[in-house]
Parts: C-alpha cells; sequence; structure tokens
C-alpha cells in the first residue's frame, strides 16, 4: 500500500465481500490519521461532496459535486459476482481509479465509498464520467466493515424469495414454480414464514414502492440480517402488509 508522503507498507487483507464491493486492509503503520464515517442517512440530496481517489492513476485527485440521488439500485459487477447497491448518487466526476477512494461531506467526512460510475447505451466498457457516479453509503460500510474485522467474513440479509426478472406488472413478483432446482419460495424461510407464496406480487418495502427485482434486492441488501420489514404483497385481488424478519447468508 503506497500512502501520501510516498511510503510503502504491506497490507494485509483482513477480509472481503463480493456481495458489497468492500474490503478491509490492514498496515503495520503509526500515526495515521482515520477519516470520520457521517451518518449517511442524515445526507440530503443536493448536499455539496468531495470524490477522492486516483482516476486513471492521478493520484491525489478530487473533484467536487452534489448529492444527485439516494436509494439508488445499482447493481455492478458480472454473472456469478453482482454487487447490489443502495447507493448514493453524485455527479462529482467518479472515474476508473476512483473506486475505493471516499465521496466525503463539506466537513471533510466520509458519506460513502465511490464504486461505480453510469455509462451511455452501448459503451461497451467504462470510458469516464459522465455526471453519474455511485457510492455505498458510509452506514452500509461501518457494518460490513465491523462484520470484516470481527469475523473476516460479511453476511446479508435475505428474505428467502426468488424474483420473476420477465415481469413487468406492478411491483416485481415471485416466482410462480421453482426453476432450476431453485425453490420460488424457500421452505422454512423468512418470507415461507411470513406467508409468502409462488406468484405473489410485492408491491412495496417499509412503505417504498419496488418496480424492479433490482429495487427490492438492494433495500433488502441495505438492512441487517433480524432486522424486521413489512412488505405490501397481493395475491389476486387481495393486498395485504406482511411482516418479514430477514434471514442471513454468508457471503
Amino acid at each position: 500500500m503506497v500512502f501520501s508522503d510516498g511510503g510503502e507498507e504491506e497490507a494485509e487483507i483482513v477480509g472481503r465481500t463480493a456481495d458489497y464491493d468492500l474490503a478491509v486492509l490492514k498496515v503495520d503503520r503509526t500515526g495515521l490519521d482515520p477519516l470520520v464515517l457521517a451518518d449517511s442517512d442524515a445526507v440530503a440530496v443536493g448536499d455539496p461532496v468531495i470524490a477522492v481517489g486516483a482516476p486513471l492513476g492521478l493520484e491525489g485527485t478530487v473533484t467536487t459535486g452534489i448529492i444527485s440521488a439516494l436509494n439508488r439500485p445499482v447493481r455492478a459487477g458480472g454473472a456469478g459476482a453482482s454487487t447490489f447497491i443502495n447507493a448514493i448518487q453524485t455527479d462529482a466526476a467518479i472515474n476508473p481509479g476512483n473506486s475505493g477512494g471516499p465521496l466525503v461531506d463539506a466537513a471533510g467526512q466520509v458519506v460513502g465509498i465511490n464504486t461505480a460510475i453510469a455509462q451511455a447505451s452501448g459503451t461497451p466498457q467504462a470510458t469516464g464520467s459522465i455526471g453519474l457516479g455511485f457510492a455505498i453509503p458510509s452506514d452500509q460500510v461501518r457494518r460490513t466493515a465491523e462484520q470484516l474485522i470481527a469475523e473476516g467474513r460479511a453476511t446479508f440479509p435475505v428474505i428467502g424469495v426468488a424474483l420473476d426478472t420477465r415481469y413487468s406488472g406492478e411491483g416485481v413478483q415471485v416466482l410462480t414454480d421453482d426453476q432450476g432446482g431453485q425453490p420460488a419460495v424457500t421452505p422454512g424461510g423468512p418470507g415461507d414464514d411470513a406467508g409468502i407464496r409462488p406468484g405473489d406480487v410485492i408491491l412495496s418495502i417499509d412503505g417504498r414502492p419496488v418496480t424492479d427485482p433490482d429495487e427490492l434486492i438492494v433495500a433488502i441488501r441495505s438492512r441487517a440480517p433480524g432486522d424486521q420489514v413489512e412488505l405490501e404483497v397481493r395475491r389476486g385481488g387481495d393486498e395485504r402488509n406482511v411482516t418479514v424478519v430477514l434471514g442471513e447468508e454468508t457471503s
């Protein structure tokens, strides 16, 4: 690991998780001043922010912007290694090399960790900022980092249902049948215990409407195992609210 003064130290990987696109490194060096992790639930659209990193290898670069949106569902990575992020969106210029760098507020506190950028449709690979950058909220960073430090691994919450990506109606639909050996509703899982059944349509989570499977997944991933969430569920013409205690899977 290279520091701002040009010094280098070997780093130990304490733990990492592809599900949250985070890792914790440990270095044997004193005199370091850690940045403060802010409360990301307190940030608001329009707040000024600064992105710090090494875009395109240019070390110590900072760019400025604002918080453009909150709770933006972002899926990053490829098949089999997807990361689902309930992201903070910013128009601060973020480019390849910014990932892992902090997004800080006007007080210099970390509100997020830069992780992804959007690209114009048809662009085969990341070419640069178009003013649509995304950061992992600091509250998620804190929770996951503490797990990695304590246990060397991270867990993520689940509701134990498989969603139909082909469904195009209101809300998101649970698969109507088991598919490829994957149950539509995991027997004995959180969704099953709450009374969710194959073919049910989930309309909202804690009062927040969901219209795409990724929206529901990132909303769940932003919670912690053991948390309770309220889902509005439709079956046929009947709509009802069910309380689900989130289960846990290891990253």
